[in-house]
């Protein structure tokens, strides 16, 4: 079965540019060709590529784009940019051939120049990083600038938005030929502010590459891919890059976390701070003032003095603190107190695919389906269960495989420490063991809570049919780790499968 992709966004309306333009504004040197010649569209992918697009020939980890030459020029390519080595791989073209040293540094600006995304046409960029919370924090800026009269795009772990046509995603932050696509499509549409989920790995990649936001914000940082970084320095620098003058003109910081104090630190841009947290000072303080099934009411004390009270459709004190972060980001992008506080008053309309997403109805156990896969967000989203809980709550989760495994005893022991029941199954194994991964998990537990009631049950089909089994009216499940997808990675192929379907069959097969 062949991996189903959603395939990249591009603009509706080509617009041709001159490789003499492209020299002119991006350093390039012509080695052969008409500098006449136009291009369309921008790839280093020959997958992506389409007929019109300047190919960018790069080193990668395996192998050289260069040896993919004959292959984009069959698929439409009209010309060529490449390296020194890249030069000596392809000989003699038919098409256009331009040299550019290290092209993977300039490829970002490269796309802007290509498809227009000049600053002066630029819609305001929000960009949101952070180990947790960057999804949450980007749906709900977006629902609030939507509720501000804002034409709005959004680009996602989960989904993109373009002026209200969703799309699925294809990467959390795409490659930058995508990403300045992607703001092409959304400026054809008159869309004037864009939320966009940065990660770490997107800042190490350059796949921002080319974009300057106008407010950055920093959610936390906590135990979560050190198999990228080598450890939790250098992951704090990777996402500190983004609070840069060359990244961001203004940044907004959380102080949740233990590492928000260095963070501040690496940031070189202007930047306030908001927490929720009633122990230390910031400049914009959130207070949650109710808690409910489905619904936190808050309110967020500004600078000024004012208070914006408002609520969201959504479980968790940190999601209020989520909250308070991109009303921080709002006013530093320029919107005003009482405008923000107007548009938001009866509440932010914003619903988040897969985030605490309660997908059980009247009269049964609530099931709460989440795409949390860290110890801290499984922390913070089994307490926002609890305290919404009259019975017992049961925790159902399984491990990425072929990712960071040194989370993996903190998250059984969180997972474990925080319920009254622990169910143990599969998540995306890919070619990992299965039975490796949950015998981890499962003796974590166990050392961390002998006396607990744990439960290793696969594949994730029957575990939530076991779940479902173990619970009552009153009760809850929180099913961490599959959220939104509608797959499983098993030995690299894409299974179909929906968290969201599976618990509603197993609460209906129950009688519920």
């Amino acid at each position: 079965m062949k991996e189903q992709i959603p395939p990249t966004l591009r603009p509706e309306r080509l617009v041709e540019v001159s490789l003499g333009a492209l020299i002119e504004n991006c350093g390039l040197k012509l080695i052969s060709g008409d500098v006449e010649t136009s291009v369309t569209g921008i790839s280093m992918n020959t997958a992506d590529l389409r007929v019109g697009d300047l190919f960018v020939a790069m080193p990668g980890v395996k192998t050289h784009g260069a040896n993919f030459v004959a292959k984009a020029i069959d698929s439409g390519a009209v010309a060529v940019v490449t390296d020194s080595v890249g030069l000596e791989l392809i000989g003699d073209l038919p098409v256009p051939t331009l040299l550019l040293e290290n092209p993977r540094a300039h490829l970002g600006n490269l796309a802007a120049f290509v498809y227009g995304n000049l600053p002066d046409v630029m819609p305001k960029l929000f960009g949101t990083t952070g180990t947790n919370g960057k999804t949450s924090t980007s749906y709900i800026l977006e629902a609030m600038l939507r509720q501000l009269g804002e034409v709005t795009g959004l680009t996602s772990t989960a989904e993109r938005h373009i002026a209200g046509e969703v799309i699925v995603s294809r990467l959390t932050t795409p490659e930058s030929t995508e990403m300045q696509a992607l703001i092409a499509r959304m400026r054809e549409r008159s869309v004037s502010s864009v939320a966009i989920e940065v990660s770490a790995q997107a800042l190490s990649q350059l796949r921002v590459d080319g974009l300057v936001f106008d407010v950055a914000g920093f959610t936390n940082l906590s135990h979560d891919h050190l198999d990228d970084y080598a450890d939790m320095t250098e992951y704090l620098a990777a996402k500190a890059e983004l609070f840069q003058p060359n990244r961001a003109h203004r940044g907004v910081v959380s102080l949740d976390s233990e590492y928000a104090e260095e963070f501040l630190r690496l940031s070189n841009i202007p930047t306030v701070t908001v927490t929720y947290r009633s122990d230390i000072d910031a400049d914009y303080k959130v207070l949650v003032t109710d808690e409910l099934p489905g619904l936190t009411k808050f309110q967020v004390t500004l600078p000024s003095g004012g208070v914006i009270e408002s609520s969201l459709p959504m479980i968790g004190a940190h999601m209020a603190s989520n909250a308070g972060l991109a009303i921080a980001m709002l006013i530093q992008s320029g919107f005003s107190e009482e405008r923000i506080r107007v548009a938001i008053s009866n509440g932010v309309d914003c619903y988040l695919p897969g985030r605490t997403e309660l997908v059980s109805g009247l009269g049964a156990p609530s099931v709460y389906v989440d795409f949390g896969h860290s110890p801290d967000a499984f922390l913070n989203t089994l307490k926002a269960v609890r305290k919404v809980t009259e019975g017992k709550v049961l925790m159902l989760f399984g491990a990425d495989g072929d990712r960071d495994a040194s989370k993996r005893p903190a998250m059984a022991s969180v997972a474990v420490e925080n319920s009254d029941i622990l169910v143990i199954t599969d998540h995306h194994p890919r070619f990992e063991d299965p039975t490796s991964i949950r015998a981890t998990l499962v003796n974590a537990a166990r050392l961390a809570r002998p006396e607990a009631e744990i439960y290793e049950v696969s594949p994730p089909e029957a575990a939530i049919v076991k779940a479902v089994s173990l619970v009552q009216p009153g009760d809850s499940i929180l099913w961490a780790g599959p959220g939104h997808q509608d797959y499983r990675d098993i030995q690299g192929v894409r299974t179909p499968y929906s968290a969201r379907a599976l618990a509603r069959q197993a609460l209906k097969d129950a009688g519920y």
